[in-house]
């Protein structure tokens, strides 16, 4: 019998080796792969991480500049920062009116104090002569806040007060009207960080010259107005608010003073006391009436 089934042997197919690869290539592949690999992922990460790095630091170092030159033109470095920034922080920058104790009003409030027991003391040591009713005098014209804006103006402080989303020309009259309560938050935020004496130290650089000047009139003039026309035999200036007008944060206020027999003067003022002095100031011109001054 003849056997026709195929020889197993002979017919199944030896397995080959795989060819190996040639070393050089293996390692071009290696280095190819890697270096794609580089290009997707970590020059693009890294160099986005650097510069937003570089960003945040230089941001931070032109913060600390800053900050730096603000204590300078005070003449205290803050132990406390924050102290400094919220006395420029005004309400209006503040995300929520329920916060409004991170603005500079609770500092302006112990500052003021702070600066008339302060000036009190400069006075009662500089003028051994004065009595009581001078001394009252003389401290009322320097704690007013017609020259604590004078000293925040002296210092550069206007362009470092922090304010809302408000018009150009409405921040600039805002910061003007607040200078004066900036001051003595700044007053407030040394005293807390530095003690009295470096409270003082701050008032006394600011003041002394002021306090040695020849004290300036301080009568009102509404004051005068009222002794002018009760002098003529007319009744008590009577005033009324004609116009109003600005955001509630920085309203301006029209008000008219009338007296019997003379044409109506009116004044404009971030507040009716303000405009009411302005509208006095501008009758007693118009009428040649001496002796008042609308800046007291």
């Amino acid at each position: 019998m003849i056997d026709d089934s195929p020889d197993i042997r002979t017919t199944q197919t030896a397995a080959q080796p795989s060819p190996e690869p040639d070393p050089g290539e293996a390692g071009e592949s290696v280095k190819t792969k890697r270096s794609r690999d580089s290009a997707k992922g970590s020059p693009k990460g890294s160099s986005n991480g650097g510069s937003k790095g570089s960003v945040r630091g230089a941001a931070k170092a032109a913060e600390l500049a800053a900050t730096a030159a603000l204590e300078a033109r005070i003449g205290h470095p803050f132990a406390d920062s924050t102290l400094l920034a919220t006395a420029f922080t005004h309400v209006s920058a503040l995300k929520s009116s329920r916060k409004r104790g991170d603005s500079y009003q609770r500092l302006e409030f112990l500052g003021d104090h702070v600066l008339g027991l302060i000036v009190s003391d400069m006075l009662y040591r500089a003028f051994p002569s004065a009595d009581e009713g001078e001394l009252s005098k003389r401290l009322a014209d320097l704690v007013r806040k017609e020259s604590c804006a004078d000293v925040a103006k002296s210092l550069g402080l206007l362009e470092d007060i922090k304010l809302g989303a408000v018009g150009a020309g409405a921040g600039a009259r805002l910061r003007k009207s607040v200078l004066g309560d900036v001051c003595e938050a700044v007053i407030g935020a040394i005293f807390l960080d530095g003690g009295y004496a470096a409270a003082a130290g701050f008032v006394e650089r600011n003041w002394t010259e002021r306090m040695r000047k020849p004290r300036r009139p301080l009568r009102d003039p509404k004051t005068v107005l009222q002794e002018w026309a009760q002098g003529k035999g007319l009744p008590t200036p009577v005033y009324r608010e004609v116009e109003r007008t600005g955001p509630h944060h920085d309203p301006q206020f029209r008000v008219a003073v009338d007296l019997p027999g003379l044409e109506p003067a009116e004044g404009v003022g971030g507040s009716k006391r303000a405009a009411e002095k302005v509208a006095a100031s501008v009758m007693i011109e118009r009428e040649g009436v001496s002796g008042g001054s609308n800046d007291g």
